[in-house]
């Protein structure tokens, strides 16, 4: 089975649209959502919709629950919160309730799925070390974590040394952002995992950032928001 793993959309319709149109080309079974499919961006309602419309599997991010519930939002940034609040006053009321009714966490076909930490889930710690991935190791059973929320694409093997994916080894895979990446990279970024070959693919892909970006200026969010979309930070 063919499984894409995408993360990070931020309300970013443009690079989802590009995503979904790679991973129809790339023959995938099976597509799973880490979360933050909203925050920052312009489009909000309709990144959810189309996630629905693609996938059952959707767990739940931190800007998406700050988001929905604005008490969440305490530790953001002044502009993640203003990007909340706008989303917040935008959402449609079908979506609010989607959002409430997300997992922190999935098991699916022998592979476990986070939006941040299989370490309380809930907190949104960060794994953006070869000492945080250790830590984080022992909180799941599986051969495979998949994660998503730093917006930086890698992976890390409990042996520390291995650079790839491969059976018999336990790892943590960072797929990227599709819509906010920070790894100075301004492309896209998600990834496709194939349980019969055992191999992960990390996939970059140019979008039409352009578009994303004016309609974050004309929704009157932050601009910065709008200018790190062309430089992946």
């Amino acid at each position: 089975m063919r499984i894409a793993i995408i993360s990070d959309i931020h309300s970013n319709l443009e690079a989802l649209e590009k995503s979904l149109e790679l991973i129809k080309e790339k023959s995938v079974d099976e597509i799973l959502c880490l979360g933050d499919i909203i925050g920052y961006g312009a489009n909000p309602n309709e990144c959810i919709d189309l996630v629905r419309q693609t996938t059952p599997y959707v767990l739940l991010g931190n800007h998406d629950e700050a988001a929905a519930e604005l008490s969440k939002t305490e530790y953001f940034n002044p502009f993640a919160r203003m990007a909340a609040e706008w989303t917040n006053r935008e959402l449609t009321d079908e979506n609010r309730h989607f959002i409430h009714g997300l997992r922190f966490t999935l098991s699916h076909d022998n592979l476990f799925f986070v939006h941040a930490s299989p370490h309380e889930p809930e907190e949104w710690h960060y794994i953006l070390s070869p000492a945080d991935a250790q830590f984080n190791f022992q909180y799941f059973l599986q051969p495979i974590c998949f994660v998503g929320h730093s917006h930086v694409p890698g992976l890390f093997c409990e042996d520390i040394w291995t650079q790839e994916v491969v059976p018999e080894k336990k790892f943590i895979v960072n797929v990227g952002s599709i819509g906010q990446p920070r790894d100075n990279d301004w492309r896209l970024s998600f990834g496709i995992f194939d349980t019969e070959e055992w191999r992960y693919e990390n996939i970059r892909a140019e979008y039409d950032v352009t578009s994303a970006a004016a309609k974050i200026r004309k929704a009157g969010l932050p601009k910065p928001l709008a200018e790190r979309l062309f430089v992946g930070r």
